[in-house]
């Protein structure tokens, strides 16, 4: 089991800090501890057991073979998000949300392999043969390409569950995966609605540490899913190797007699 996360390093990484009373979000009443100085604070003790539910869950997914894709659009979260997800070779979004990058999956496929089929012409030679201006024209659509899919690039199918940051913000992402019964594992923060989220994780969805220590550790277990399914499948290999073995022998028994 990977470790698991203490109140005290939610303490110090300021996840219990919400949003100003007046900002919040009536639904999220079940999270909320208290009020200080205007500010609403997360039961943080809310916050560690639901996130080891979305470990739980996560865990599940990534040991089954799938992916799940992790979305913030945020500027404090943009980068550890591209970190945290490349770590674990799993599709992300920080760029911006295309409205029917879920709904609407076959356009994006085709968007994907543009990408793909302008990065071959980049690596093939073709660029020495055309002219400056239509290879100006070429670099600018593949670098718009790929800031906005660049963290999809390999995808030829949807993911089987997502990781949002921040669920106000992504609601669009939210909308799609909910007509798509798409799991939701979320940051919800104190002006967030967390009812439409499968795994809401009540915490700070603004602070980097917050964000850090949330998002390391979902990724963290993703690692150990990851390595438990490599034994599984190590184990499932040799049992098939000695079942071939044993069947073999018998039948040069069989021969020989």
């Amino acid at each position: 089991m990977s470790k698991q996360i203490t109140t005290q390093e939610l303490l110090e990484a300021g996840v219990h800090f919400g949003h100003l009373t007046k900002k919040w979000n009536p639904k999220m009443a079940p999270y909320i501890f208290m009020e200080q100085n205007g500010i609403h604070l997360i039961d943080l003790n809310k916050t560690k057991s639901k996130l080891d539910e979305a470990a739980a869950a996560i865990k599940g997914i990534v040991k089954s073979g799938r992916k799940v894709l992790f979305i913030a659009t945020k500027k404090q979260a943009k980068e550890l998000i591209m970190a945290e997800a490349e770590k674990v070779k799993m599709p992300f979004v920080t760029d911006r949300w295309l409205g029917g990058m879920l709904t609407n999956f076959p356009t994006v496929r085709k968007s994907i392999k543009k990408l793909q089929s302008l990065e071959k012409l980049a690596k093939d030679g073709t660029y020495e043969n055309i002219s400056k201006k239509e290879r100006l024209m070429l670099d600018r659509e593949k670098i718009k390409l790929e800031r906005v899919l660049g963290g999809i690039a390999d995808r030829c199918r949807l993911p089987a569950a997502l990781v949002i940051v921040d669920v106000k913000r992504e609601h669009i992402a939210v909308a799609e995966a909910m007509r798509l019964n798409i799991p939701i594992i979320g940051i919800v923060d104190t002006n967030s609605d967390p009812t439409n989220i499968d795994f809401p994780i009540p915490a700070n969805d603004d602070a980097s540490k917050s964000i850090s220590l949330i998002i390391g550790h979902l990724t963290d277990t993703i690692i150990e899913g990851l390595q438990e399914r490599k034994k599984d499948k190590e184990e499932q290999d040799s049992e098939r190797e000695a079942k071939a073995k044993a069947n073999a022998d018998l039948e040069a028994d069989k021969s020989e007699a």
